[in-house]
């Protein structure tokens, strides 16, 4: 996604102004620092603001901006457990040892940075690069073994647009990511700026930031990330009736739905036949092997389960002592 500009030879890259500062972050406190970042679409923002980012969608980052989102999930950023915290623990390592595999200085930057003409446009930079040309930015991560399979091909479509953005803002033309593999593989990958593909990144964000702005939600992806939106934005009913029998639109969206989960049962049901095939085969075999892939059909561990049933036989006073209610959630259930 990301390629090195193509000038003519002894031409020099265009001068863009640089961004300005709109906040220093050293004052902040987190809460602080959350609130500047709703003033605008920052670089961690830029994939989800154009509908390419895998964990978030636009409907969730939208919720964030218009001060919806104190019934989505946070990360807590002292949870030991998330890649958040091992992240920022681990940032200032990378970029000192990205500073001896190069040999180029870095220092951070306490503001948080906006584009010179498109004030909705933020940006925070890990670090800085000085001392060299060839390269100005300096972007820190962090993957365990699950995350690092989406480093396989180099870096992954959602930081590239993050990276791309800060070059947007501040008008540089170049930016490292340096990535620390699983504690122990630093991978170093050089972002040029891609002045054709800034441009369209800018007109899709802008677009976004209108939904922000005028207060329309934007539309659900089918994203994970936008049914828990849907349920933090609606999780209750009303008891009306919605008749959209009149709405062409809306018919038609139900009319695919209907067709789309025919064919889903037609295909699960196709599936569990494939997979009983294989299994009949196998038998009793640990593993099958085939020209395009292998299955494995093994016997899990014996496991220790609380037979719950008979203990509130024995014991019935546990069911008062100790219930708990959960909160119910809205079904979609659908008939013809």
């Amino acid at each position: 996604m990301a390629h090195p500009l193509q000038t003519p030879l002894g031409d020099k890259p265009r001068r863009h102004a640089p961004a300005l500062k709109l906040v220093k972050t050293n004052t902040l406190d987190r809460d602080q620092w959350l609130t500047v970042r709703k003033q605008g679409i920052g670089s961690s923002d830029a994939a989800a603001a154009v509908g390419l980012n895998p964990y978030k969608s636009q409907l969730e980052l939208w919720m964030e901006k218009t001060g919806r989102d104190d019934k989505l999930p946070k990360t807590d950023p002292n949870d030991e457990t998330s890649p958040m915290y091992w992240g920022t623990l681990l940032e200032h390592i990378v970029a000192a040892h990205y500073t001896r595999r190069t040999g180029h200085r870095v220092r951070r930057i306490n503001a948080v940075l906006q584009h010179p003409t498109e004030p909705w446009m933020l940006a925070n930079i890990d670090r800085e690069v000085i001392g060299t040309p060839d390269v100005q930015i300096l972007e820190c991560k962090t993957a365990g073994f699950q995350g690092s399979f989406l480093w396989r091909e180099g870096v992954p479509e959602y930081i590239q647009l993050q990276v791309m953005h800060q070059l947007a803002v501040t008008g540089k033309p170049c930016a490292d990511v340096a990535v620390l593999i699983c504690g122990q593989d630093l991978q170093i990958h050089r972002i040029h700026r891609d002045e054709a593909l800034i441009a369209k990144m800018i007109e899709l964000e802008r677009a976004f930031w209108q939904y922000v702005q005028t207060d329309t939600a934007p539309p659900a992806d089918g994203s994970d990330s936008a049914d828990l939106a849907l349920r933090c934005l609606y999780p209750k009913d009303s008891g009306q009736t919605l008749d959209l029998s009149g709405d062409l639109e809306m018919s038609a969206v139900f009319s695919d739905l209907l067709s789309i989960r025919e064919v889903l049962t037609t295909n699960v049901l196709l599936e569990a036949q494939l997979k009983q095939r294989i299994q009949q085969r196998m038998g009793e075999a640990t593993k099958v092997l085939f020209e395009t892939g292998e299955v494995s059909w093994k016997r899990s561990k014996d496991g220790t389960a609380l037979d719950t049933t008979s203990l509130l036989k024995d014991q019935p006073e546990l069911a008062q002592r100790y219930a708990l209610v959960k909160p119910g959630s809205r079904r979609f259930l659908v008939t013809t």
